[in-house]
């Protein structure tokens, strides 16, 4: 898994690299299937347990990825945080 947009290390024979999106950066993937975990691994620092991970679903609801969820990787996915627990505000 690399961190960046990198070009690929010289590893052996590798059929696709995957070019995902969180918060407007740009990530480049080898591997096939990831997991909200491992997505959350990607930005510099990682997304921490305060947001909440949710991927794009163009025309539905967009989806929240769970640490343990598998979401099988495709180039063009975009993903954003949001803050975990939105406080609106004290009552007076």
């Amino acid at each position: 898994m690399t961190n960046a947009v990198e070009e690929k290390k010289g590893n052996g024979p590798k059929d696709r690299d995957y070019k995902i999106q969180i918060d407007r950066s740009i990530y480049e993937v080898e591997e096939d299937v990831l997991t909200g975990a491992q997505l959350r691994t990607l930005p510099t620092p990682d997304v921490g347990p305060e947001r909440d991970l949710f991927q794009i679903v163009p025309g539905e609801d967009d989806l929240k990825i769970e640490l343990t969820d598998d979401v099988t990787m495709r180039n063009g996915l975009r993903f954003f945080t949001a803050p975990a627990h939105i406080n609106p505000g004290k009552e007076s």
